[in-house]
């Protein structure tokens, strides 16, 4: 482990949300405007809290979909793209000492399952821009943000069919990866879940969709109580391998199960990843997706006493999930150290 480094925590005050705005030559092209309504949506709502960042394929272009004034700036900046899921392909932010440091680590699209060539380069192509005043350093690593989450206090949360998978770190294993881990983030603990499934998910079981720290103390999760649910089996598992975890200190986590939606498809009738964990902790609210099904407002109740001085925002990410991913894994926050260069 370096030397007073530390993973801040999602809950921690944030500089900043990134983006990527989506092209329309993307693969959201067949239902490009109902997506641009659902990505100003949220951007606009995330700029009620915070500074947002957003990369686009045309400035001028994007900007023109922006008509409301928000009580935080919202910054456009012209990258090329080739996706919008800024949680896999943004820096990930350490602090040593409270000095920021960019980790740019490689995105290959989840496993090489999607081209991922330009996407790889946003990190430093923001770096030589509006990033150039912070410290980074690009690591031969792949790791996807919405693959980890830290406490804040040490431990780290992650998958193993994630960080184990073969398209990844191949030539590395299980010890080899947490070793690694601990040294770049600063983390003295690592928790591998060895359950989870979403139908419809390309990320091999991101963490961000299955179970958060949403406190040093709490996590939140994904519960599915219906036997005939094909997800029934592992999120049972997953379930009872969270009760056994514990923090640096050994102590074990308040756990709080999230309701599971009714069943969400796409219009060839195959199952999408609706899930209320992808939600987004920012200053002084928490951005949580909800899809127009009934158990929507029990997962905004459920959060609100999880979050109790924080405003819970309930967005439609029905258009996200229409390509397999949600809230959390389209944004990344930044911590208050890291500050924006924008003349």
């Amino acid at each position: 482990m370096l030397k007073d480094r530390r993973f801040p925590a999602e809950w921690e005050p944030q500089s900043f949300v990134q983006f990527t705005f989506p092209t329309p030559e993307s693969d959201w092209a067949y239902m490009y405007k109902e997506v641009v309504n659902c990505f100003v949506n949220i951007i606009h709502t995330t700029a009620n809290y915070v500074p947002v960042l957003v990369g686009c394929y045309d400035v001028h272009k994007v900007q023109s979909y922006f008509t409301n004034i928000s009580p935080y700036p919202i910054y456009f900046v012209q990258v090329p793209s080739n996706d919008t899921w800024a949680r896999d392909h943004a820096a990930i932010t350490v602090l040593e000492n409270e000095t920021p440091i960019l980790l740019d680590f490689i995105f290959n699209g989840w496993g090489q399952k999607f081209k991922a060539d330009l996407d790889n380069q946003i990190t430093q192509n923001l770096k030589n821009t509006v990033l150039k005043n912070v410290p980074s350093t690009k690591l031969d690593f792949v790791l996807e943000g919405g693959a980890i989450e830290s406490d804040g206090n040490g431990t780290l949360l992650t998958t193993s069919q994630c960080l184990l998978s073969i398209f990844r770190n191949p030539t590395l294993d299980k010890h080899q990866i947490e070793t690694y881990l601990k040294k770049q983030l600063g983390v003295k603990k690592i928790l591998w879940l060895d359950y989870g499934y979403l139908a419809g998910d390309d990320t091999d079981s991101h963490i961000d969709t299955l179970a958060r720290f949403c406190n040093n103390k709490t996590i939140a999760y994904v519960k599915c109580d219906d036997k005939r649910d094909e997800h029934y089996e592992a999120l049972q598992n997953m379930e009872a391998q969270l009760k056994t975890f514990t923090n640096v200190n050994q102590q074990p986590y308040n756990l709080v199960a999230l309701p599971w939606p009714d069943a969400c498809f796409d219009a060839n009738g195959e199952r999408i990843p609706a899930t209320y964990a992808n939600f987004l902790i920012t200053n002084k609210a928490v951005l949580v997706p909800v899809y127009k099904v009934p158990q929507d407002p029990l997962a905004l109740e459920i959060l609100q006493t999880i979050f109790p001085d924080r405003k819970i925002i309930g967005l439609d990410c029905k258009p996200l999930i229409d390509q397999h991913g949600s809230l959390h894994c389209i944004s990344m926050q930044y911590p208050q150290q890291v500050e924006l260069n924008i003349l």
